[in-house]
């Protein structure tokens, strides 16, 4: 199956149905009890950093782990699984000095992914795609480091554009079907994310569909660089993304508002993939599979999704109970697309018709 038959047939199961994505990679990775071993593998057992917690480099380490982590979720009844490069930019991969190895694990990364995802499909028929995953890195473009310097930034749009470049090269190489620029706190920085997708598309003469999810850092209902829902989405609206969604920072009953926010006002698919609540004191996460599952059926239920999933801390068992939960519940209606004039600063404005 080439790419466009698979991104065909999965819009044509996402008509029918609400589709899965898969849960998060590290709350799964936390039970393979790994250790700087691990990470370093003999590859880079002189590197003078510690690379434990470095989850992007295992796809070169322990690649067989990312294997297991793929399958799992496929088992699960995940559609879509995200590759294994959250973090995996020149930017971020300079933490752990090793920013020269960041086209080489996005390659492999979205290698691992499809080799699972092709081995499902075999067995089971139905798509299953890949979302090459590109994070938020750790730099803000519109925000500086520094309470008391307002005026600096740790990077800026061309370097950081560049960065996304490279790793949308990468996960086009290594056969991603859909580009996720997820976890987006500073819409500066998807907008970077676009330009570098945009640029290798260009170069690769291969455009995949574009999927953004931002993150509502609290009860606020504001991403951190200040913006509500709607302004969020009139910010990245021009791009014409195939879905569009939140993530992270939230469980599911504090993100639930929001959602529904989103869901009112995109014209195009709407995704969901929260917490597993918040961290208590231990810093794990209290949301079962069971009680997830309560409420991704309200959500269905309400024609708030198109795409449900799971972020930090869940796991396999809540992508099972969430399938479970939107079973043979009718999908949102995507509506057509608004003609008027949608702008943002940190709030929406629409124009009159």
């Amino acid at each position: 199956m080439t790419r466009e038959q698979r991104i065909n047939a999965l819009n044509a199961e996402m008509a029918k149905r609400i589709l899965l994505l898969d849960g998060s990679m590290g709350a799964y990775l936390q039970g393979f009890g790994l250790t700087t071993n691990d990470f370093h593998g003999e590859r880079f057992v002189e590197h003078p950093l510690s690379l434990k917690g470095n989850n992007d480099l295992l796809s070169l380490t322990r690649p067989d782990v990312i294997a297991k982590v793929h399958e799992g979720y496929l088992a699960a009844g995940a559609d879509i699984i995200s590759t294994n490069t959250f973090s995996a930019t020149k930017i971020s991969q300079g933490e752990y000095a090793l920013e020269n190895l960041a086209y080489e694990i996005n390659v492999e990364s979205a290698r691992l992914a499809r080799e699972a995802c092709d081995k499902s499909e075999a067995q089971g028929g139905k798509p299953r795609a890949v979302a090459g995953a590109l994070g938020p890195t750790t730099k803000l473009l519109s925000m500086s480091p520094e309470v008391g310097d307002p005026g600096r930034r740790d990077s800026d749009f061309d370097s950081m554009a560049k960065g996304y470049e490279e790793q949308a090269l990468g996960l086009i190489e290594g056969g991603a079907d859909i580009l996720l620029i997820e976890t987006i706190t500073d819409t500066l920085n998807a907008k970077s994310a676009l330009w570098g997708a945009w640029e290798a598309f260009d170069k690769t003469g291969v455009e995949l569909p574009l999927w953004i999810s931002g993150t509502i850092t609290d009860r606020s209902g504001r991403t951190l660089s200040g913006q509500t829902v709607e302004a969020f989405y009139n910010s990245v609206r021009h791009s014409n993304p195939w879905a569009v969604g939140l993530n992270c920072a939230l469980g599911p009953a504090d993100m639930r508002a929001f959602l529904a926010d989103l869901s009112r006002v995109a014209e195009c698919a709407v995704s969901a993939y929260p917490n597993a609540g918040l961290p208590n004191a231990m810093g794990a996460y209290d949301e079962t599979p069971h009680s997830m599952e309560a409420h991704y059926a309200e959500w269905a239920r309400a024609g708030l999704l198109n795409i449900a999933g799971g972020c930090c801390g869940t796991t396999p068992d809540h992508i099972e109970h969430m399938r479970h939960a939107v079973e043979g519940v009718t999908p949102r209606a995507i509506p057509a697309r608004d003609t008027r004039m949608k702008l943002a600063g940190l709030e929406p404005f629409t124009a009159a018709a």
